[in-house]
């Protein structure tokens, strides 16, 4: 499942992928609001999001390089 996700992600251009960090960034926000007034009902979706975020780092690092 996670060879299909950098699939996509490695498809991306440039722009796509800063606005799909914006959003992961976000999503992790309102997680993290969540878990804060315990109103989260998944934790480890926290840990899934953090992971998503630094795949698409990595990714657009490797593309400005």
């Amino acid at each position: 499942m996670k060879n299909n996700i950098v699939k996509d992600l490695r498809a991306m251009n440039v722009e796509e992928l800063n606005a799909k960090l914006k959003e992961l960034k976000e999503e992790l926000f309102t997680l993290r609001f969540q878990h804060a007034i315990n109103q989260l009902d998944n934790p480890k979706k926290m840990t899934e999001v953090k992971k998503d975020i630094a795949r698409v780092m990595t990714i657009l690092s490797e593309k400005n390089a």
